[in-house]
């Protein structure tokens, strides 16, 4: 169930409900994806979830990287999910570097 679907993100219709339950927009998450303070696997196997710290929360999101049909698109990143934690979170499932490595090269 996509509702949004622009060049490289595709969100959700969870995505957009909990976006405006927590009061967070697009453009943040977009950021917090590009640029995350923390990546880690997903509860959700094949997911990655990323974390910037926001004053005493954090700011999380969940998303998976798509093949597109057409091979001259590149891959989309499919926004799962979003929401603010109401503190400090520890440390879980580090992704390895060359995985890093790739997702950066796509977003």
């Amino acid at each position: 169930m996509l509702v949004k679907i622009n060049d490289k993100y595709q969100w959700t219709k969870h995505s957009i409900y909990k976006m405006r339950y927590y009061g967070l927009s697009q453009q943040r998450i977009k950021r917090i994806i590009r640029h995350p303070a923390r990546i880690e696997e997903a509860i959700v196997s094949n997911m990655i979830a990323v974390m910037c710290p926001d004053k005493n929360k954090e700011i999380w999101a969940m998303y998976v990287l798509t093949k597109s049909n057409v091979k001259s698109q590149m891959s989309k990143v499919k926004v799962i999910t979003a929401w603010r934690y109401p503190g400090k979170s520890s440390a879980r499932n580090p992704i390895p570097q060359e995985i890093l490595d790739e997702i950066k090269s796509i977003v």
